[in-house]
């Protein structure tokens, strides 16, 4: 049920990736690329870069079954959060939580659609503030055994949330869902400058 939704959400933010690599590339859609980083509260090339790659399915599909508990959470049931994202504000649709968080009210974001979550999923993913380091690691790294060391901030579970999801992409078998992403470039140039520790964010953008 979840992975052609999931397949189809990396599709396009696939083609959306690849399109602003060859636009920094070519100095070009140079309003497009200015909207997408006021949407992901950035300032940057690279961390543009950082926050529209997205990371592979095995990975999003291990979190989807952690965080719905295999599609049989209420959340998900009631409301097609696969991810169990909280709501900030009364003006989008919502559910309750069942519990308190002490005298408050935890609220979860309602969905139209399980396609709806999975967009709403890689955005968070690109745009927190706790996901930062993994961001920079996607960016370098198509391994979701390796991106999976760099969520201990998803879940009060701290590092053993990584450790439970590299254990149920093993197990599952969820890597025969990935795609072979086409190395960029930038992540080539990237890549050399971690190992050579030479060229800044600008000599990145122009070996693009």
């Amino acid at each position: 049920m979840l992975l052609p939704e999931v397949q189809a959400v990396f599709k396009e933010l696939t083609i959306q990736y690849d399109e602003i690599v060859l636009a920094l590339q070519n100095n070009t859609q140079s309003d497009r690329i200015n909207k997408l980083k006021k949407t992901y509260k950035i300032t940057t090339d690279v961390e543009l870069l950082q926050a529209l790659k997205p990371h592979p399915i095995s990975l999003t599909l291990a979190q989807a079954a952690m965080e719905s508990s295999w599609g049989t959470s209420r959340f998900f049931k009631e409301a097609n959060n696969v991810f169990g994202v909280w709501s900030f504000s009364k003006k989008e649709p919502r559910i309750a939580a069942n519990g308190l968080r002490g005298s408050k009210t935890i609220w979860l974001k309602k969905y139209s659609t399980i396609r709806e979550s999975v967009r709403d999923y890689y955005k968070n993913m690109g745009r927190s503030f706790a996901f930062k380091e993994f961001r920079q690691e996607r960016l370098l790294s198509n391994d979701p055994l390796i991106l999976v060391t760099k969520l201990d901030r998803y879940s009060e579970k701290g590092a053993q949330y990584g450790k439970e999801l590299h254990s149920m992409i093993t197990y599952n078998k969820f890597m025969q869902y990935d795609e072979k992403i086409k190395t960029s470039p930038i992540e080539d140039a990237i890549t050399k400058n971690e190992e050579t520790d030479l060229p800044q964010e600008q000599e990145l953008l122009h070996n693009i």
